[in-house]
């Protein structure tokens, strides 16, 4: 696993302990500046006003965004996604660096698609169609920034990628 996959493997496990609102914020922010204005109008216009969830399975990280205006905007995660996108965070970076395709992830059940399927496979197909290395670039500052926090206050666990709390937490369950 290289020096960022790990990086972003600890970032991601604290930021499933962490309230998920101002990551919601940051992710929001990164799609702004990554996709900037190349999704294209009719799917866009699919998106607009409804409470999209991202989630990360493996990590318990949910991502809820809205799109409305011209951009994407943080949503309280207690409010009722139209469409949740799921996978685990491994399979979320074989897409984002384009290792694996999202049809094949679909179809073996490994990219989940609930709620308005219909709405989840334009955005599905739509993200595809972008470069999400230009989008992944925005997002390593905040995944770096979050591991910095994290080992300020927090031992990490290199087995599990988990703080130390945390990964005691897991193994109680």
């Amino acid at each position: 696993m290289s020096l960022l996959a790990r990086g972003i493997r600890h970032a991601a496990s604290v930021a499933g302990q962490l309230p998920q609102f101002p990551l919601s914020a940051a992710v929001a922010m990164a799609l702004n500046a990554g996709i900037g204005g190349r999704m294209d109008a009719e799917t866009l216009d699919a998106m607009r006003d409804k409470v999209l969830r991202i989630a990360a399975r493996d990590i318990g990280v949910r991502v809820t965004l809205t799109y409305r205006g011209r951009s994407f905007h943080p949503r309280p995660s207690s409010r009722t996604a139209d469409v949740t996108i799921s996978a685990t965070l491994d399979d979320f970076a074989r897409l984002a660096t384009r290792r694996e395709d999202p049809d094949s992830l679909f179809f073996a059940r490994r990219l989940l698609i609930e709620g308005d399927t219909e709405l989840g496979l334009r955005i599905k197909n739509a993200l595809d169609a972008l470069d999400l290395e230009r989008i992944v670039r925005h997002i390593e500052p905040i995944a770096a920034a979050l591991l910095s926090e994290a080992k300020d206050t927090d031992e990490i666990d290199p087995r599990s990628g988990m703080s130390g709390d945390a990964a005691r937490e897991r193994r109680l369950r």
